[in-house]
């Protein structure tokens, strides 16, 4: 699945299905991303450019934290070598947990919920 096939063939209830999250927080995810990246390079216009790009980068972290694929398959469908596929992910979400744009609830807000747990 590589993002110039998934962005304009599937509609926005179809992308979250896939991926896990819409459309509009994935573009989110992207701008946050890319603009932490950049802010990483000592020489922006050195260096060789990378083989995917942010949106694939990130579709390949969705994949990994929705499915729960290998790192090996992953790697395999985009033409890359595990530990890259390992890099990138690990470099991603670390991204995404220091900008703490995005979270889960915490704990207190789930025992405030009327929600009724049963153990089967």
């Amino acid at each position: 699945m590589q993002w110039k096939n998934l962005s304009s063939k599937i509609s926005g209830s179809q992308f979250k299905r896939l991926t896990g999250v819409k459309r509009n927080t994935f573009e989110k995810m992207c701008f946050i991303v890319r603009t932490v990246k950049q802010q990483r390079r000592k020489h922006p216009n050195r260096g060789k450019e990378p083989s995917l790009i942010v949106e694939d980068q990130l579709l390949m972290m969705l994949m990994y934290n929705r499915e729960y694929r290998t790192y090996m398959h992953i790697a395999a469908d985009y033409g890359i070598s595990e530990s890259q596929c390992w890099r990138i992910i690990d470099d991603l979400q670390n991204i995404l947990i220091q900008s703490k744009a995005f979270s889960l609830p915490g704990k207190k807000a789930l025992i405030k919920s009327n929600i009724q747990w049963s153990v089967v």
